[in-house]
């Protein structure tokens, strides 16, 4: 229909939708399928997805009732027939059916706007010490999600390659991921893992000391997301000179009545201080099994520090005393083995040796 010059704009424009980017179908994704969070990556587009990895559902029925953080909001504050369930145990799917609605529901997400829709190729990262059990279990839930096809890579090797090192020369580069549920520490070489060390403690385990630490010396009762706070508010692994204290509440175990208690920084490093060295031992053990070509790599670059769990106030301290080696903190550590996973989607036949499908 002709328009006048002072008549509106007709409300369809076939260029705004090229531009909008729905007509591009999205066919490769990168997913960082974390205990604590689920990050996805589109090709072209960045990271496009970061929510908690918990999946709310009824009892009996098994009804999704919220997914993400509609679903982190419902932990701990459910009625009895409503389960908030995180169902990504230690790095590895413990409840496979949860994971796949959760990933379909993600996958759904990303792709919701778009007009044309294929089954896209995803990279998912997974903890490099994982049984060939629990990487099925990945596959088929990716798979049932609406995937094409599925390529794995080890966490500590995504993680290197998001922050840009150059993975695929024969210099030594390290890097300690630490997760909500596991720490990946590798040494890598030519697009290889030379020596690492896979334990399954993490953020998790350091919220599980804070619950318990209270429990026995205060009497008082809080959940995960009171110790996830208590964390980042006053955790620290190493003192360095600054002290902080908050007001935790809770329930008193004596008298059953919710009560606040102060607890100091220094009593939290105390109470965290087990996962901690365990932490320091996988290092200390990773660098044992080093060639010495490499370990002089090390000396001169240092260790790269990725995860949430590298947020941790003077962790990074912590290890340099230990080891007596420079460490690197990331810049936005929690984003680095999705941002790895979308580099190898980016440059697929370069970075092919350290997919496994």
């Amino acid at each position: 229909m002709f328009q006048g010059p002072n008549e509106a704009p007709s409300r369809w424009n076939p260029l705004r939708w090229f531009d909008s980017g729905r007509l591009v179908p999205v066919n490769d994704i990168g997913v960082d399928l974390g205990t604590a969070n689920t990050l996805v990556y589109v090709k072209g587009e960045g990271i496009v997805l970061n929510e908690p990895s918990v999946v709310a559902v009824m009892r009996g029925s098994r009804r999704i009732m919220g997914i993400g953080l509609e679903a982190k909001r419902m932990l701990g504050r459910t009625p009895e027939n409503i389960e908030a369930v995180r169902p990504m145990k230690d790095g590895v799917i413990a409840d496979v059916d949860v994971v796949e609605m959760m990933l379909r529901h993600f996958l759904k997400q990303v792709t919701a706007k778009r007009i044309f829709r294929i089954k896209p190729r995803v990279v998912v990262g997974v903890p490099s010490g994982i049984t060939e059990l629990e990487r099925r279990a990945v596959r088929s839930s990716a798979m049932a999600a609406g995937a094409k096809a599925v390529y794995m890579v080890a966490e500590p090797m995504a993680a290197a390659i998001g922050v840009g090192l150059p993975v695929e020369t024969p210099t030594g580069n390290m890097v300690i991921d630490i997760g909500g549920g596991t720490t990946e520490i590798a040494v890598i070489a030519l697009s290889g893992i030379v020596s690492n060390a896979s334990i399954r403690v993490g953020g998790d385990e350091l919220d599980s000391s804070i619950v318990t630490f209270l429990r026995k010396n205060y009497n008082l009762l809080i959940g995960e997301p009171t110790a996830e706070a208590i964390k980042i508010q006053v955790g620290s692994a190493f003192d360095y000179g600054e002290e902080r204290e908050m007001d935790v509440k809770g329930r008193d175990l004596v008298s059953g009545i919710p009560k606040t208690v102060l607890v100091h920084s220094q009593e939290i490093r105390e109470c965290i201080q087990e996962p901690i060295q365990a932490i320091v031992e996988a290092v200390r053990r990773a660098l044992e099994m080093t060639p010495p070509e490499l370990a002089s790599d090390i000396v001169d670059r240092g260790i790269v520090m990725t995860g949430g769990g590298a947020l941790l106030r003077g962790l990074d301290l912590l290890l340099q005393h230990e080891t007596n080696l420079p460490i690197h903190v990331d810049e936005e550590p929690l984003t680095c083995v999705v941002r790895g996973a979308g580099r190898i989607l980016d440059d697929i036949p370069k970075y092919r040796s350290v997919l496994t499908t």
